[in-house]
């Protein structure tokens, strides 16, 4: 999206989008689409939260206006003339005008996925602590299956883990909203928001790829980093405290503790596997 004018925006070629909202004499202005076929309020201001109708406003001969949030007296979204690569660089530095953009104002489907693969990463470098502790050569047939399957089992572990974390979060969340006659959080929307963050998990493969000395302290950082990435989304999505998104990773982190004590309990054999996994606080 280009600079057309003071005051205006001008789309990229074939990306002029929007239904008119209401005609002049002399130009016809168009809202964002969403907002002209529903009258609720679709997005949100970046700056201060606040509901909008609509983000910019699609004057004739292909100039754009962002909206001005009435709240604030700010821009509604100014992301939407950023760059990908600026709104990702703002959302590490967990920003919550990022968030908010990413989580209210785009439409984003790949929740599921980036969870299965988030999972997957984190089954690998359990999978590979576990055959980096037994230094077993056999190139025996049943013992390349057996492999394969402590990494199934790896992944069982992980997504379990991350059910409990997620769980420990809603339960603490719905309990707090029900004393405090509150408006229920929207639990749809703070899950994806929480598979989101996630995205700091996909950084544990180069870690374990690049193996060196410090890779042990680059797995407590990635841990960090996540637990932080979902601390800001509970925050942006339900307008929370801090403190009160705090307690609510820290319940989080106690259901998934519990879920790694009764695994130890059951003997899985994780002495070997998960519990190297967690001895190394990460």
């Amino acid at each position: 999206m280009d600079t057309g004018g003071r005051g205006g925006l001008r789309p990229r070629k074939g990306k002029r989008e929007g239904v008119t909202a209401r005609k002049g004499n002399t130009e016809e202005v168009s809202a964002t689409p969403a907002a002209a076929t529903s009258s609720t309020c679709q997005y949100r201001c970046i700056e201060c939260n606040q509901e909008a109708k609509e983000l910019y406003r699609d004057y004739n001969h292909g100039v754009l206006k962002i909206t001005i949030c009435k709240s604030c007296q700010k821009p509604v979204d100014k992301y939407i003339e950023y760059d990908p690569v600026i709104i990702l660089i703002n959302a590490v530095l967990c920003k919550a005008q990022a968030y908010r953009h990413i989580l209210f104002n785009t439409k984003i489907n790949m929740h599921g996925k980036l969870c299965i693969f988030c999972l997957l990463c984190e089954a690998y470098l359990r999978w590979w602590q576990l055959q980096d502790s037994s230094q077993n050569t056999d190139p025996d047939d049943f013992i390349r299956y057996a492999k394969e399957w402590d990494f199934y089992r790896m992944f069982a572990i992980a997504s379990l883990e991350q059910a409990a974390f997620l769980i420990g979060i809603f339960t603490f969340l719905w309990i707090e909203r029900s004393i405090t006659t509150k408006k229920k959080p929207n639990f749809v929307l703070l899950l994806k928001a929480l598979l989101l963050s996630s995205y700091g998990k996909l950084l544990l493969i180069p870690a374990v790829i690049w193996e060196h000395e410090y890779t042990l302290l680059c797995l407590r950082f990635i841990k960090v980093f996540v637990l932080t990435s979902n601390f800001q989304a509970i925050r942006v999505t339900l307008n929370s405290t801090r403190k009160l998104s705090l307690c609510a990773i820290l319940c989080g982190l106690l259901m998934e503790s519990t879920m790694v004590y009764f695994f130890r309990r059951m003997e899985w054999d994780l002495g070997s596997d998960c519990a190297i996994y967690k001895a190394q606080d990460f």
